[in-house]
């Protein structure tokens, strides 16, 4: 009997996923919206899987607890909220789903800077209070730049990072990046340019993050890093909102020194209506375009991420090393 305690949402499970193909063996155990280790511990402890949503915490109390545990799987790319320390002091694997939603990610990228550029959330509002002709005359002289006219600066070139590259050679924008080792395969590939941080800072008209949640990019958007960049420019974070000083974005957004900001990931999460980018005052709370950490939540995505889930779960009942692992065994 292969056991799995099931810590993300069961209508998911279901809908990405035909369990029916699971062998008769498996037993899913599905602990709904439950976070507390006792109680989970009630229902599962004596589990050989946890299957996790990424941004569900997988503590050290829950698995120090559970003798039989061999593997605990992030349903997405993120695996920060999981103990990994306690999981490879256990010998338990711990994998995520590298590279699965980086297309659909990639497009929440290029999505967020075009909104950003055409002040989508902004024009919505008033043209639904009758101010649409208000707007285009004042937009007008503002001046509405266009993609292509943006040199993106890319920080971070993993999976995500590069399939974003891909995509705006469509608009025909200069692409740099940054990351602390030069990549100069993916140079030649997708034609983009290594740039110091500083100088990617100092010279994009839109920097954008592809960066994971980890100790060492904790606030990585500093208040010196916002002090650094082009004035006028525009910040999308589609990775997570842990790399993000909020205090200093919403200095650099009172200052000038950032026109807009394009955020699919707040910290913490759920987020909470005292957030205080959510409480920023006019015209400020206009420049910022948020998204619900959807990048990544497409129906293509989940359905491969479902499935790289599934198939290590077999591997690990077939005693065969899985895939993806991220705790160092």
């Amino acid at each position: 009997m292969m056991k799995i305690l099931i810590l993300t949402l069961k209508e998911r499970v279901e809908r990405f996923y035909d369990l029916a193909s699971l062998p008769a063996s498996y037993s899913l155990m599905f602990a709904g919206d439950e976070t507390d280790p006792s109680r989970l511990l009630s229902l599962g402890e004596d589990a050989d899987v946890i299957f996790a949503d990424a941004i569900r915490p997988v503590p050290r109390e829950l698995i120090e607890k559970m003798p039989h545990l061999k593997l605990i799987h992030s349903e997405g790319v993120g695996y920060d909220k999981i103990d990994c320390a306690a999981a490879r002091e256990r010998g338990v694997f711990v994998c995520n789903n590298a590279a699965a939603n980086s297309q659909a990610v990639a497009e929440q990228a290029v999505l967020l800077m075009l909104a950003c550029l055409r002040r989508t959330v902004e024009g919505d509002r008033m043209v639904r209070v009758g101010r649409q002709m208000e707007a285009k005359s004042t937009w007008s002289l503002e001046g509405i730049r266009e993609l292509w006219s943006c040199r993106v600066g890319l920080i971070g070139l993993g999976a995500i990072g590069r399939e974003t590259a891909k995509r705006l050679r469509s608009f025909d924008c200069p692409v740099c990046y940054y990351s602390r080792t030069r990549r100069l395969a993916e140079e030649n590939a997708l034609g983009v340019t290594y740039a110091p941080l500083p100088q990617l800072l100092s010279q994009c008209d839109i920097v954008s993050l592809h960066l994971p949640s980890a100790p060492d990019t904790f606030q990585f958007m500093s208040r010196e890093n916002f002090r650094q960049m082009k004035p006028g420019s525009i910040l999308i974070n589609t990775s997570r909102g842990e790399l993000m000083d909020d205090s200093a974005l919403i200095a650099a957004l009172r200052s000038g020194r950032l026109a807009g900001a394009g955020l699919d990931t707040l910290a913490p999460e759920p987020v909470c209506p005292e957030h205080p980018l959510l409480q920023l005052e006019e015209p400020y709370a206009s420049r910022i375009v948020f998204s619900p950490h959807i990048g990544g939540v497409t129906v293509q995505a989940f359905r491969s991420m479902h499935r790289s889930v599934w198939e290590n779960i077999r591997r690990i009942e077939q005693d065969m090393r899985p895939l993806h692992i991220v705790n160092g065994l």
